[in-house]
Parts: structure tokens; sequence; C-alpha cells
């Protein structure tokens, strides 16, 4: 993965900074919020510094506290569970589903307790689960529904996009993603009081705008109108590079569907749009080192969380048998949106190569 600037980005900055923008959130931010907003089809857009930011700060507005608990899959980015520690909300963790790579919502009904209080729904690789079943669970349970999108951007589902089935959604702008500002995260909603509430935290809790007056808990969780610049015209761009991802996966699949060796997530790319090529292979070390001695990069995917050191005391005598087998087999392939279709072939040849022992 890498990002993809041009020479708008460069120009529109120039021009910024010629126009005598002060640099700081501004009506720069507040274009791009809009543009957003209209892009997922939710009321409301906050933009904050960094997606790990936004979810914390997403708990924070939807009142949990300290003790409280937020369901979180324990194959995610390890952002997700960070996201709630910071303000000393406790992550369950709770298997996924091998089908979707998302929360196992009969797993999920095991881990809810009376301290529960919220799910925090991560889209894995851009796919989720029936969001319909996502939604009466948490109705069921009583529980807000977080959605940490960070993969997600340009997916969508019954028509609806990603992020904008709970109470609020979770974007994120970091270097690898589908587009970037270097970092960013985004949260949209379509409740007035918890885009209130948003706004308020991530600016000292002020009561307006150039107060100095905190009725309200609050800290500097602001953007940059520099940041803005880029991701205006990043956002142009969006729509094509989501076509572009749609095609990679496609492409991926279609040149590596005979290799027995290989499995792949079946994904419906009329709904969602992959961030990255992921395989499972009984071997991924292996295979990794055979790419590399070939000048190809990949990475294997995430850690099951509860191996992770730092959850390791709380969680590493747990079993989830699902997580594990994904962490143990799983491998990313080069994702980027500038790959060729010539690219993705000598990929795929170099694939075929480790098991034809070439």
């Amino acid at each position: 993965m890498e990002p993809w600037f041009g020479d708008e980005e460069a120009t529109a900055v120039f021009e910024y900074m010629k126009s005598g923008g002060w640099a700081m959130e501004f009506k720069k931010t507040s274009e791009l919020e809009g543009m957003i907003a209209d892009f997922v089809g939710a009321k409301h857009c906050i933009m904050t510094t960094n997606g790990t930011i936004s979810l914390t700060l997403a708990l924070l507005a939807l009142g949990l506290k300290a003790g409280d608990e937020v369901l979180v899959p324990d194959f995610t980015m390890i952002a997700s569970p960070n996201a709630a520690k910071l303000i000393g909300i406790e992550p369950v963790l709770v298997d996924v589903d091998p089908k979707t790579l998302c929360m196992d919502l009969d797993a999920a009904t095991r881990a809810v307790t009376p301290k529960t209080r919220a799910m925090m729904y991560v889209a894995f690789n851009g796919r989720a689960g029936d969001m319909q079943q996502v939604v009466d669970f948490c109705r069921k349970y009583n529980l807000f529904l977080l959605e940490d999108s960070a993969q997600a951007l340009g997916s969508r589902q019954a028509g609806k996009h990603l992020g904008t089935f709970g109470e609020i959604g979770s974007f994120s702008f970091s270097v690898p993603k589908i587009i970037s500002m270097g970092q960013g995260g985004a949260l949209v909603t379509d409740s007035d009081e918890l885009a209130g509430k948003l706004r308020r935290l991530k600016d000292f809790g002020r009561t307006g705008g150039g107060s100095d007056i905190h009725d309200e808990w609050g800290w500097n969780f602001k953007f940059t109108d520099i940041q803005a610049v880029i991701g205006i015209e990043q956002m142009k761009k969006l729509p094509a590079r989501v076509l572009r991802k749609k095609e990679i996966w496609q492409k991926y699949h279609e040149l590596l569907k005979d290799v027995s060796q290989i499995e792949m997530i079946v994904t419906n790319t009329d709904d969602t749009s992959p961030w990255f090529v992921e395989v499972f292979v009984d071997n991924p070390d292996g295979l990794a080192a055979h790419l590399k001695s070939h000048g190809i990069g990949s990475r294997r995917v995430y850690p099951a969380i509860h191996t992770q050191k730092i959850y390791q005391d709380a969680w590493g005598s747990q079993s989830f048998p699902a997580t594990e087998r994904i962490a143990a087999r799983g491998l990313w392939l080069p994702s980027s949106s500038q790959l060729s279709d010539e690219d993705i072939e000598r990929v795929v040849k170099t694939v075929k190569s480790f098991y034809n022992n070439d």
C-alpha cells in the first residue's frame, strides 16, 4: 500500500498557503466534512486527528465511562481496542466469522455482560456481515453501535454506506488508506446532539467558537486546513479509486481461483470496496519470503489481539478459534490503487511459482 498524491494536491496546498490561510482548522475543513458527509450519506461529519482518536471521541460522546465495556473483534487493527483502553473502557474481545472476518454475533451474545454498553463493529477490509442483524443485536441488548469503518470507505450494503447504520461511524485517512491526508479521522452521524458533543470534545469543550468558557470536558483533537486542502483533492479522486480497488480484487481472484493451496474470502464487489487483497495459505511466511526474493513486498495480516503482549494478561488464556486460524494463515499481497494489470499478473505468476516449485 502507498499514498497516491498528484499535482492537484501540490497545487492546492501551494495556492492555499499563498492565499494567507492560517493552516488551522477552518473553512477548508468544513468543506471537506461536507464532501465526506455527502459521499456516505450522513447528516454530519466531524474531522479529527486520526482514526484512533475518532473512536475514542465516539465512545466519549456516547457517554461511556471508565469501567464500562465495549465489544471489539479479536481480529482487527490494534487501534480498535486501544481507543477504548485510552479512556479506561474495557474492550471485550469477540471471535469473528470466518466468512466475513467481522464480529461473530453468536460469540458476541456470549460476551455481553451487565457492564456492556456498546459494540465496536469493524468492517474488516471493507466487508460487513448482515448489518440489519447487527443493528437488531444492539437493540436487543440495548447497546450503542459504533462502526469502525476505517477500511470501508466506498463500501455499502442495502444502499447504505457502511458507517451509517449505527449511532456513529468512524473513518481513517492514514497513509495506506484508499485516500489519505497523511493522518486524519472522520466521524459521521445523523444525530445533531452527538455531532455537537463530538465538536465540543475535540475543541476543549468550548461553549462556542472563539470562547474560553468550558462547561464540558474537552481536549484539542482538531484537524488542520492544510490536511483538508489535500483531502478535498483526494475526495475528487475517490470514486475512480473505489472502482479500481474492485477491479484489482476481481483480477487477483480470477487469476488465483484455480490455485488449490490458496483461500480467499468471498467478496461481493458490487457493494464492497476491498482495501487490500488478502490470501490464506498454510505457509504464509514461506510465500512472503518467496515473493521478497523476487522483489515483491507482502505483509502478514494482523495477529489476534489476545496474543498481543499488552492484552495477554487479560485474554491470553482464552480461545478464539476463527481468529487464531485466520491470523496464522493470512498474508496481504500488493494492494495499491496504482497497481497495473501487468503488476498483478507478475505477482500472481510469482505466487504460482512458489507452489509449482519453480
